[in-house]
């Protein structure tokens, strides 16, 4: 399995990584569709190719098409979004909030799957990517269809550790590469 991949290929000194990992994925309550959509758009937004080689045949073999498209497409989209509105927040001058954004996001009203699953894995991008704007909207909008506190928290401990796991395996190739 390549949680367990993930998890041997971890440093000594990352043990609560290794834990965190297993519990995130490996003991999480998300109907399969919502945890396999966040792992992959969390792997993909960790830019860690270890990470997304690792986990991504088994979102694969858990997603349908249309999910999985979607996934990718919720990580897509939000590396976009997330820099833009992070900026825009960011931006001393309030008057950038009254420009038109003039970007695309069309993918944002027809994801392919259901609108929560999607919010889902948006929110969970964005914390990767910090973009406190695209953070509350995304939480808003999973709060006013019903979605429990718990369940938005699981998303964002799944990116936080898929971030943390990915940083650290892409340091230590680099150490082992100049050692």
């Amino acid at each position: 399995m390549a949680l367990d991949e993930l998890k041997s290929a971890l440093p000594d000194y990352a043990k609560d990584l290794k834990l965190n990992l297993g519990s995130v994925i490996g003991n999480s309550e998300l109907p399969q569709q919502q945890l396999w959509g966040t792992v992959l758009a969390c792997a993909i937004a960790s830019r860690s190719a270890r990470v997304l080689t690792e986990l991504e045949p088994e979102a694969k073999a858990n997603l349908s098409a249309e999910a999985y498209t979607a996934a990718k497409s919720a990580a897509a989209i939000m590396a976009m979004n997330n820099v833009y509105y992070r900026t825009r927040h960011l931006l001393s001058d309030p008057e950038y909030n009254n420009l038109r954004a003039g970007l695309r996001m069309n993918v944002l009203g027809n994801p392919g799957v259901e609108k929560v699953d999607f919010e889902l894995w948006s929110l969970a991008v964005s914390a990767i990517n910090g973009c406190g704007m695209c953070l509350d909207s995304h939480e808003q909008v999973l709060r006013k269809a019903g979605v429990d506190r718990e369940t938005i928290q699981e998303a964002f401990k799944i990116a936080s550790v898929l971030q943390a796991v990915g940083a650290t395996l892409d340091a230590e190739a680099v150490l082992a590469a100049n050692g």
